[in-house]
């Protein structure tokens, strides 16, 4: 009875471990909406500082945004893109070995399971289904053999989250200062922005979401603390009079 039924659950469990997880750009986003807030924040908070006209605020903010947003993008699209390839190049090598010497690899699988306390009868219907599906196999050993997990997420769409983000959360600062009231305006939204964005990001780690909220408000009001002194001080030694 327990063996049909076992034997029942076989293509079931083929398929969970041939499908591959849904995408997710969550992480994508973040990245690029904290680093968004935090170098608008600091430039908003430089120019205030060294009593600058709204003006330059406005043409350095934006050229942030448009500029590093971009770089920033451009560069998780290589990355994801690399990883990508990567992990194709090492999959075609397995199938490759597969097919030169499928005793080995399949001893490999083996032995893999066999590691991880699978004994006897058991472990030799996991050897068969996931040998009976080369493309499956192929996955399973080149994350074995080279650590690689299957990349499941588009370089374009992880490019165009960071960036759409980076835009999104960086006109915060900018526009809060500009149109709604100030630099007290600023500073409230932005913290209230970064307190949200590092709750969200405790999703990835075992920290409470407050903790994470904390941690990443002070390391964005700590970038704009330092840029408003970097700002202060080069008014000083410049001797731009104060308006």
């Amino acid at each position: 009875m327990q063996h049909d039924l076992e034997h029942s659950h076989a293509p079931t469990i083929a398929a969970y471990i041939a499908q591959e997880a849904r995408s997710s750009y969550l992480r994508d986003w973040i990245y690029g909406a904290i680093n968004g807030s935090v170098t608008t924040f600091a430039i908003v908070a430089a120019v205030f500082a060294a009593d600058l006209p709204a003006m330059v605020m406005l043409v350095l903010g934006i050229a942030n945004l448009a500029a590093v947003g971009f770089a920033m993008a451009a560069r998780n699209y290589s990355s994801t893109k690399a990883d990508r390839n990567n992990h194709d190049r090492a999959v075609a090598g397995e199938r490759k070995g597969i097919s030169l010497i499928p005793d080995g690899k399949r001893e490999l699988i083996r032995r893999t399971f066999a590691h991880n306390g699978f004994t006897g009868d058991k472990l030799e219907r996991i050897v068969s289904v996931i040998t009976s599906d080369k493309a499956l196999w192929a996955r399973i050993s080149a994350a074995k053999e080279y650590g690689l997990s299957p990349p499941i997420k588009s370089p374009a769409q992880a490019a165009v989250s960071t960036f759409t983000a980076f835009i999104l959360f960086g006109l915060v600062p900018l526009v809060t200062y500009l149109l709604a009231g100030g630099l007290a305006v600023c500073i409230f939204a932005t913290g209230c922005s970064l307190f949200v964005l590092g709750a969200v990001k405790s999703r990835y780690s075992l920290t409470k979401w407050w903790q994470s909220g904390l941690e990443t408000f002070f390391l964005g009001t700590s970038s704009a603390a330092l840029a408003f002194g970097v700002g202060y001080t080069l008014r000083l030694l410049l001797n731009t009079p104060l308006q």
